[in-house]
């Protein structure tokens, strides 16, 4: 007796919807934020508190303020669509992996004193798993995704490295960490 299986890539309106969704989310935490003068800013990772670790994983829908919000959010949905269209299960170990790794780096190397908040390295996290994926699979496909991406946000990746005060470079680094090696375990197959 044969089976018939079949494998449905997402939808771009099922990407849209998922990670549309998680944005909305950001933006009515940030409506909440202001209304109740920052109180959910203290939900951000203080640095090498045991107590704030579990926010590593709120500190990414959370914002200071509307233009930390604003900047992060066409990359936000733009970035994760285009993994969320690579495939949901990759989509959603790519998201836990930059989550964990940029809220870890901000945790362990973020000054003392700081809270760090935003959904920025999650966004490094698909920045780099888009440019890595294109590496590791060797798709022409996957190779044009990466070029394009370069292309548009390329230059964003200086943002690893110190130097603007009140950005927390420590979570793009981790975050970009993390992309480069969800890549890396996801889609190296090479022999």
């Amino acid at each position: 007796m044969s089976e018939l299986r079949t494998t449905t890539r997402p939808t771009l309106s099922n990407a849209l919807l998922v990670v549309g969704g998680l944005l909305a989310v950001m933006w009515v935490l940030e409506i909440i934020d202001s209304v109740t003068l920052n109180a959910l800013d203290a939900y951000g990772i203080e640095p090498r508190q045991a107590s704030d670790l579990l926010n590593i994983f709120v500190a990414p829908f959370l914002h200071y303020g509307w233009a930390h919000l604003i900047s992060n959010s066409i990359p936000f949905l733009v970035l994760g669509v285009l993994v969320y269209l690579g495939g949901r299960g990759n989509w959603a170990i790519t998201t836990l992996i930059a989550v964990v790794t940029s809220g870890l780096a901000a945790w362990l190397m973020a000054p003392t004193g700081s809270i760090t908040a935003g959904a920025s390295g999650v966004v490094f996290g698909w920045l780099t798993y888009l440019l890595a994926r294109g590496w590791f699979t060797r798709k022409p496909g996957q190779i044009a995704v990466a070029v394009i991406v370069f292309l548009l946000y390329g230059g964003v990746l200086l943002g690893v490295l110190p130097g603007t005060p009140g950005v927390s470079w420590q979570a793009h680094l981790g975050g970009a960490v993390g992309g480069a090696l969800a890549a890396w375990w996801l889609h190296d197959k090479r022999p």
